[in-house]
């Protein structure tokens, strides 16, 4: 049964307006007063896009009230019983005569008029309705509006009071389908949804009182969150943003930044560049490195649009962008902890539905393109996400499979391959210190190890390409060194001692020699314990051991009937068949 809070409709109601009523018969209802001015604007600006009948006054005790009418005395009970029924005006709103108002300010047409005073009885001090022991009444309020009546009262609506109906119902998250104003099975069982999740009886029919009811709380809803159109000129965007959370911040090409308002926890960025499908694409990457979208959740893209979605305990984001006749435009919208999920899916759908890009302009003309270079200044003033490590490994067979350190694989939610193609593990030996990786998806590299499996000459010279600087550097490169002997420093079989001046980020790469034949993989320096080594002493696991693990777990050679390589290869052709082989591995979370 459907209950409503009845406030100030008491014997202190009439006694607190009576003698106003009698000098002037309208009232109004004060939904809320705010201490300046702006804010009062800001506020009717925000429930004037919802409710026809907003208006604003200077209180006679210096604040600002932002109020509906002006009503009859017991219209203005009724409307404000059906307003409170489902808390669709804030608690404590309140029926309010004229003689407590200075000067109006809204709608800015009047604003600068100033009513007359209206002659009050000392009851009528506005501060009384506020007081800790106004009466405050429960009060049913009566449908009578038989299953028959409603029927016929919904078939005189309008086409675009159908569609509207069915707007209000998507809005709560009962209605799912095409705003069509056809109602068919699937909107009479919203419409039943509706009516049992607020205690009534599931008919599938509203009735006249319900479906105002029902636009009441949309409207109230909307009012909270300041939706309001948006259009963006020299973004070349139009979208429904919640302007009562976010507020406009700066231009930072390709982005226009919209950041939280009044603690909010919520923030939007718009999209806009020109470009192509590779733009399209290298902002589908960039994104995803972003520390406001996490790395759980939906994605999809096709050849003209992607989405995203990302999930942490911190934060929430979606994601949307299409590419249209050379430009890119798009919208993120990025939510905290503690935000109502069902008031946020709100927020979204509205961005979602309103969405459409305008004209032929967008941000910074000059930026066709998204190279791995620009990717820093096109994130300024957003923090990037990094990975908690990378290291170095290289491709061992054609379908892309890469070997490379355990320490690399160790702790990750996820691994990714030269920072785009995820990977899992698909073999890994905590005795020899090694991981085999399998991308997720094919892959076809440009060289693949080629096993030194005979004797090396101690002394000679070797070097490993590594990415010695992690996730810095776009490429690997080379740290130069001598191949010691094929064991370790207590006789251990297996393992290659080197000396070199290696970094953490060149292990797991692989150890070259002058002919660029593959002699070991680079193990991690050894840290903690008792005894340091001196600097430059390294170790590797032995391609020999390396080779056999392979075998084991079915990954033969690229080509077993090919001999290793022999004869030093010029330093330029070193260079570029190491950066061909190796791959930079990273650990994320």
């Amino acid at each position: 049964m459907l209950k409503v809070m009845m406030l100030l409709v008491s014997l202190m109601a009439a006694l607190v307006f009576g003698a106003a009523v009698q000098a002037q018969e309208q009232v109004w209802i004060q939904i809320e007063d705010q201490p300046t001015l702006r804010e009062a604007e800001d506020r009717a600006r925000a429930y004037a896009g919802v409710f026809p009948d907003v208006a604003g006054f200077q209180l006679t005790a210096g604040r600002y009230a932002v109020v509906l009418g002006p009503y009859a005395l017991d219209a203005a009970q009724a409307r404000l019983a059906a307003l409170a029924a489902e808390r669709l005006v804030p608690e404590g709103s309140m029926i309010a005569a004229p003689g407590s108002f200075a000067r109006q300010f809204w709608p800015a047409a009047v604003a600068g008029v100033t009513l007359a005073p209206v002659e009050q009885s000392p009851l009528a001090d506005p501060a009384a309705a506020t007081q800790p022991d106004s009466v405050v009444l429960e009060a049913p309020v009566v449908d009578n509006e038989t299953a028959a009546q409603a029927r016929r009262a919904e078939a005189g609506l309008s086409r675009e009071e159908r569609q509207a109906l069915q707007g209000a119902l998507q809005w709560f998250g009962f209605y799912t389908s095409a705003i069509d104003g056809a109602f068919g099975p699937g909107t009479r069982k919203s419409m039943a949804a509706w009516q049992e999740a607020n205690g009534l009886a599931p008919t599938g029919t509203l009735t006249t009182l319900q479906r105002q009811t029902l636009f009441a709380a949309q409207a109230q809803a909307q009012a909270e969150l300041g939706l309001q159109t948006v259009t963006e000129p020299e973004s070349g965007i139009e979208i429904t943003l919640p302007m009562a959370l976010v507020q406009f911040d700066r231009f930072d090409p390709p982005f226009v930044h919209y950041r939280e308002k009044d603690g909010s926890g919520v923030s939007v960025l718009l999209i806009s560049q020109p470009g192509d499908q590779a733009t399209l694409y290298g902002l589908y990457d960039i994104l995803q490195t972003l520390e406001v979208m996490p790395l759980e959740g939906e994605r999809s893209r096709d050849d003209h649009s992607f989405s995203m979605i990302g999930r942490s305990a911190t934060v929430e984001s979606h994601s949307y962008a299409e590419l249209s006749q050379g430009l890119v435009k798009g919208y993120m919208l990025v939510w905290g902890p503690g935000q109502d999920a069902e008031r946020m899916a709100r927020v979204l759908a509205a961005m979602q539905a309103s969405f459409k890009p305008v004209g032929e302009r967008a941000l910074d003309p000059g930026l066709m393109a998204i190279p791995d270079a620009a990717r820093q200044g096109l994130l300024s003033g957003l923090e990037v996400r990094r990975p908690v490590r990378s290291r170095s490994g290289f491709f061992v067979d054609a379908e892309g499979m890469v070997l490379t350190t355990i320490e690399a694989t160790q702790g990750c939610a996820r691994i990714t391959l030269d920072r785009d193609t995820e990977a899992d593990v698909a073999v890994s030996d905590p005795t020899l210190g090694i991981a085999l990786l399998k991308p997720r998806q094919g892959l076809a590299p440009a060289a693949v190890a080629q096993w030194q499996t005979g004797a090396a000459r101690p002394g000679s010279e070797v070097a490993v390409s590594g990415y010695s600087y992690e996730d810095k550097l776009p490429a690997p490169s080379l740290t130069f060194g001598t191949y010691e002997e094929g064991r370790g420093l207590n006789g251990e079989v297996g393992l290659a001692r080197l000396t070199l001046d290696a970094l953490p980020g060149d292990a797991g790469g692989p150890v070259l020699d002058s002919a660029g034949n593959v002699l070991a993989m680079l193990l991690p320096a050894a840290s903690g314990g008792a005894r340091q080594l001196p600097a430059g002493v390294g170790f590797g696991a032995s391609a020999p051991v390396l080779a056999g693990k392979l075998a084991e777990a079915g990954i033969a050679p690229a080509d077993p009937a090919l001999a290793p390589r022999v004869g030093a290869m010029a330093p330029e052709d070193l260079t570029a068949l190491a950066a061909r082989m190796t791959v930079l591995v990273s650990c994320w979370n």
